[in-house]
């Protein structure tokens, strides 16, 4: 896996959806880990993950494959844009990869979000962060510092209690009479 911007939804696509390395939750629980941790979330993201399946040698080889091919092409967009830089087109260029990107870790977010809607506590807690940092601009750390605790607190108590019940299980008129016996 390389990756060269708004890699987040695409390493999401790959190791949830293709390979099924993971399932949506584990991701959702790794990708929250490695927010926690300093550095980019990506780069926390592939080190876990090698080191889950291979140890520290499947560490090493996701932080090589991630970061070789997309350092030799901004190494290389670097001397093209620094020739062309003036270039209104080139500018028009690089305005949509960054409205691409933006749009990639929207669709991330929602897709993440979406089974937070099953735990009323996690949604909440999703919630005042989102709140707290995009609206009121709290500075993360400060967010994370006071709603990690608060989170883990919340979920240990009451976690499945306002987990979302799944429907149940519709039984056939033959199963019943036979439960009946």
């Amino acid at each position: 896996m390389t990756a060269f911007g708004g890699a987040l939804p695409l390493a999401h696509r790959m190791i949830v959806e293709r390979r099924r390395w993971l399932s949506e939750p584990e991701f959702v629980q790794l990708l929250g880990l490695c927010q926690f941790l300093p550095g980019g979330n990506i780069i926390n993201l592939s080190v876990a993950l090698g080191m889950k399946f291979r140890g520290v040698k499947g560490a090493l080889a996701a932080i090589s494959g991630l970061i070789a091919v997309p350092s030799a092409v901004v190494v290389l967009l670097g001397m093209i844009y620094q020739h062309f830089q003036h270039d209104p087109n080139v500018r028009h260029l690089f305005a949509g990869l960054a409205a691409s990107a933006a749009g990639l870790l929207i669709q991330m977010a929602v897709k993440i979000a979406l089974p937070l809607r099953k735990n009323l506590v996690l949604a909440a807690v999703a919630v005042v962060c989102f709140v707290a940092i995009a609206l009121l601009r709290v500075p993360l750390v400060w967010v994370m510092l006071v709603m990690t605790p608060i989170s883990v607190l919340l979920t240990a108590r009451y976690g499945d209690r306002f987990a979302a019940k799944p429907p149940a299980k519709e039984i056939s008129k033959d199963t019943a009479k036979e439960a009946a016996k």
